[in-house]
């Protein structure tokens, strides 16, 4: 008994952790690890003896930003902090000294802190609360990692201790400053050029111009290239042309109401406050410049976030593929992503929360992200108090323990301090970090909105003040660092600058650079170059390989007994070439897309078995859960498969795939929602970008999505797969004679595997990308009449759209009444489904009411081929054929 007890209080004294799944399959990636040494025992002892003393300074490190200085307009209701008071602990005398050894840091990590250093009560208080309490908050004990707070009181207190956090030289003053003085001076040459714009400026907020330059900096020094951003409108302008090289011209050439785009594209164009750039930035003690890549975002707050991450991720494998030893480019070593966030809308839009909860997943992560909250403390009219029921707007990130720095944003220095603690946090552990950037707004929700109508009293104290950039430049005249005169020098030749530049604006042409780099050879979907509907078939002995491969598995892996008859029904199949059913076509379009060299990643819920069991792409030793994926295991092809499982998310994981889509064209991202109707959970992307994007922004995407269950009619949430929607989305004027045949998705619903395979294929094969929405069915996936033959997908066949005058007999008829209703455009797609079910009981088969019908079928809804009046002429011949069909 007495040793069940001690075993017992053995296993309560371990640290949880999340059940470790052996998925170690193409794709799978864990950042690297950083690793602290424990105690040692003197420290152990010391901390025993000085119990008191910890608990004051654990307390100091826990509550030190609620006293902190960290709002610039001092609104905040901060109440006394008890637990700041070492009293409170037993410590009353000031000028009694305590050994610290191991209570508090004074060496950087890696220093020897074996000897003894004794410290008065009081300079252990002024030296934590210069730490702690100051205008840099940092919030970092709840984590449960005793390596990451080690890590952060380490590097925070010995930096104060050897006086390293507050130097700062000269060059790097004057960079500041000039930063913060020309966002000034482009907000106000705007304002006095474009009175009646919404530029959504910075004002108020110019630190985080310093932010991003030193973030820049220090990544592009750790040997970080590539920076993908993600943003919403607040101070992208400023950003555009103060840090990323954005030319003023091409920016008034906009706002005077011409396009950002070659007008001959025929596309459309966005607002001013969605333009992009992605320069190559170079800095002083880096190896190479950085990329730095804005992305187009739409009008919907944090929707560009996870699209963000998904081209971060896809940029890393791109990377990866060109080192031989995976251990030479780990996640986030060439590659980082940067979001930044409004207040209101980060704690507010739940795709932030997906977004942060895909972050440390091994088919996600990107080796941590560094977000930036630009905190206003309101959002529209909505003061902090109505915007969330937490102290601060980045306790959302507190679900994945992330560290999260509060700045105070009049003071640009520490800010660029506060930027460069956190970038040093993600590259040592490769995890999400939140810089809470607490700002203000001078002006309304934009330049012509009144903010004092609900904020009176904020609004009466910011219009008192003067600017940050305003008091950054008196303290730098003080320090002797800048002169009055240089000053005003440099407003004054950036202010010329921006006239000569808006003299330039009319006479500006806009180019396009979409077609560039890895997406050189793509052609753009509305000139002559562009292929259609190429010739998609493979090899048959090709096929066969790639059929036995998809369910290789070694001898002394055990898969599940009931697999046994997937394995063998396949088998027969591709050596008959009869019976060839739905999953093992998607096997073949994607083993065949892999032997050239296409990547093919597959994410959703469940997406490694399949929704219906029917896929089985992954495989798992019944012994040991080590997991395989035939199609990498045995196939020795440049492409691989990757196989992402995904969080119960939508609207994350769909924009983490549609960000895949955006980074190269030669990968096959699809997303399958675990049921077709679950899609609305993810509508956002869809309408802003999957449908849009490239009339926007000229960006092509060839994103499949999977809708299982599309059309089956199991339920009000398991029965349509509301195709309307889609066809409502789409650009299609449906008459054959006035629509172009460059749509901006393409709506399928195919009724056969080889029509599937061969749309998989046509994503890749084509010259051009579109999104590609597929109503894949349930009844269809096993069912032996909606099988194909092997030649159905060898060379010389390919998608076929429409055929008419199909006649079906029973028994291929016994869903057709109640299923056709469903949808009259829908009509001719339905007869896949008519085939008799057993009933389980007696084997019969059902009765049919329909013995015949002649129908005029189509696999593809968008782009139409078919005018609306010979669709009626022929509904019309249909229901007189079939009269009951009108008793349904």
């Amino acid at each position: 008994m007495q040793r069940w007890n001690s075993t017992r209080q053995m296993k309560s004294a371990q640290a949880l952790s999340v059940r470790f799944y052996h998925d170690h399959s193409y794709g799978y990636r864990e950042p690297r690890k950083f690793t602290l040494p424990d105690y040692s025992p003197s420290q152990l002892e010391n901390r025993t003896v000085n119990a008191p003393l910890l608990r004051y300074v654990d307390s100091l490190r826990t509550h030190g930003h609620r006293a902190a200085r960290i709002d610039p307009l001092d609104l905040l209701q901060r109440e006394e902090i008890a637990a700041l008071d070492p009293t409170r602990y037993g410590l009353v005398d000031q000028g009694r000294k305590y050994n610290i050894n191991g209570i508090v840091w004074t060496q950087p990590v890696g220093v020897d802190t074996e000897t003894p250093v004794e410290w008065t009560l009081e300079n252990i208080t002024r030296h934590l609360r210069t730490v702690y309490v100051g205008r840099i908050a940092y919030e970092y004990m709840h984590s449960p990692s005793k390596t990451e707070r080690l890590w952060f009181s380490h590097l925070l207190e010995s930096e104060i201790a050897s006086s390293e956090a507050t130097d700062r030289n000269h060059k790097a003053k004057e960079r500041i400053h000039g930063l913060l003085a020309r966002s000034e001076t482009f907000d106000q040459f705007l304002q006095l050029k474009f009175p009646n714009l919404k530029r959504y400026g910075l004002e108020g907020g110019e630190s985080m111009l310093p932010a991003l330059d030193a973030l820049f900096c220090i990544s592009a020094r750790a040997g970080v290239e590539h920076i993908i951003i993600g943003m919403p409108h607040r101070g992208r302008l400023n950003l555009l042309t103060g840090l990323l090289e954005y030319p003023p011209r091409a920016l008034f050439h906009k706002i005077k109401g011409n396009y950002e785009i070659p007008e001959q594209l025929g596309a459309s164009g966005d607002v001013i406050s969605h333009l992009v750039s992605s320069p190559s930035l170079t800095y002083e003690g880096a190896k190479q410049p950085v990329k730095v890549s804005l992305l187009p975002n739409p009008s919907h707050l944090e929707a560009i976030s996870p699209v963000a991450l998904g081209k971060t991720r896809a940029k890393q494998f791109s990377l990866l593929k060109t080192v031989s030893d995976p251990n030479d480019c780990f996640p986030g070593d060439k590659v980082m992503c940067v979001q930044l966030h409004g207040d209101a809308s980060f704690t507010g839009q739940g795709v932030v929360m997906e977004g942060l909860g895909l972050s440390n997943l091994p088919h996600y992560t990107v080796g941590g992200s560094v977000h930036i909250v630009v905190n206003n403390s309101i959002g529209y009219t909505t003061p902090a108090s109505g915007a969330r029921s937490s102290l601060y707007c980045s306790d959302i990130g507190k679900m994945i323990n992330a560290p999260v720095l509060h700045v105070n944003g009049d003071y640009p220095e520490d800010v660029a301090r506060a930027v460069e603690v956190a970038f040093k946090y993600r590259n040592y552990f490769r995890k999400d970090v939140i810089i809470d950037l607490i700002v203000y707004r001078r002006w309304g929700h934009n330049e012509l909105d009144e903010p004092a109508f609900t904020q009176p009293l904020m609004y009466e104290k910011i219009r008192s003040r003067r600017s940050v950039p305003s008091l950054y430049e008196e303290q730098l005249i003080n320090e002797n660092i800048i002169t009055a005169e240089s000053a005003t020098s440099l407003r004054s030749s950036y202010k010329a600058f921006l006239n000569d530049e808006l003299s330039e604006a009319d006479s500006y042409v806009p180019k396009a650079s979409m077609l560039e780099k890895q997406w050189n050879g793509i052609v753009w979907p509305a000139t002559p170059e562009a292929v259609r509907n190429p010739d998609t078939g493979v090899d048959i002995q090709t096929l066969k390989d790639i059929g036995k491969a998809s369910i290789y598995f070694p001898e002394s892996f055990e898969i599940h007994s009931r697999l046994t008859r997937h394995v063998n029904n396949r088998l027969k199949a591709v050596e008959s070439g009869r019976n060839i059913d739905w999953a093992t076509a998607e096997a073949l379009a994607f083993g065949s897309l892999m032997l050239e060299g296409h990547d093919v990643r597959i994410s959703g819920q469940d997406v490694g078995r399949g929704t219906f069991s029917q896929r089985h792409a992954m495989l798992v030793d019944q012994r040991t859960e080590k997991v395989i994926v035939p199609l990498n295991s045995a196939l020795e092809s440049e492409g691989k498969l990757e196989l992402a499982n995904s969080s119960l998310s939508e609207m994350g994981i769909l924009g983490f795939e549609y960000g895949v889509s955006w980074e190269k064209p030669n990968i096959l991202p699809i997303w399958e929602a675990q049921f077709g109707d679950f899609f609305n959970g993810a509508q956002v992307i869809i309408d802003t970008f999957i449908s849009s994007a490239e009339t926007k922004w000229l960006k092509q995407s060839g994103i499949v999505m999977l809708l299982p269950h599309g059309l089956d009619g199991a339920g009000p949430e398991h029965s349509s797969s509301h195709f309307e929607r889609f066809l409502q989305l789409s650009n299609d004027g449906f008459e054959f004679t006035k629509h172009s045949r460059d749509v901006n998705v393409h709506i399928v619903f195919p009724t056969t595997p080889a029509q599937y395979f061969h749309l998989l294929r046509r994503q890749m094969k084509r010259n051009f990308r579109k999104p590609l929405i597929v109503a894949g069915p349930k009844g269809l996936l096993r069912l032996p009449a909606a099988s194909s033959l092997l030649e159905d997908m060898t060379p010389g066949t390919q998608f076929q759209n429409g055929r008419t005058g199909r006649t079906l007999e029973a028994p291929l008829l016994s869903f057709v009444s109640r299923s056709l209703v469903h949808s009259p455009l829908l009509l001719w797609q339905r007869f896949c489904q008519s085939t008799p079910m057993p009933q389980k009981s007696s084997g019969h088969k059902r009765s049919h009411a329909i013995r015949e019908l002649s129908l005029m079928f189509r696999s593809e809804l968008m782009p139409s081929w078919v005018t609306w009046s010979s669709a009626v002429e022929w509904g019309t011949e249909v229901a007189r054929r079939t009269p009951s069909l009108l008793r349904v």
